[in-house]
């Protein structure tokens, strides 16, 4: 259900550059979305564990209060994440 620390340690190497960089806003996204990919695959066998339910909208509320702050800020890497990760849809 978790994403490995192998995967998180990969994620963090793409979209940070190092493997310490973990505070930059596309990382963040990155692990994040992971996240959200695995407990949603996660409601789909077992759909009334209310509380993983909460924590996966816990984790898109965040992801998207993420993606509100790079939009404002830098519309570019905002353009870029949404690409790579196909979070999005358009």
């Amino acid at each position: 259900m978790a994403v490995s620390k192998a995967a998180k340690l990969e994620i963090i190497k793409k979209f940070g550059g190092s493997e310490t960089n973990t505070g930059k806003v596309e990382v963040q996204i990155a692990l994040l979305t992971a996240e959200i990919n695995s407990l949603t695959k996660h409601m789909i066998d077992n759909k009334k564990d209310q509380i993983s339910k909460r924590g996966l909208y816990q984790k898109v509320s965040k992801r998207k209060s993420l993606l509100s702050y790079l939009k404002n800020n830098d519309i570019e890497r905002y353009r870029q994440i949404i690409k790579e990760l196909d979070i999005r849809g358009n």
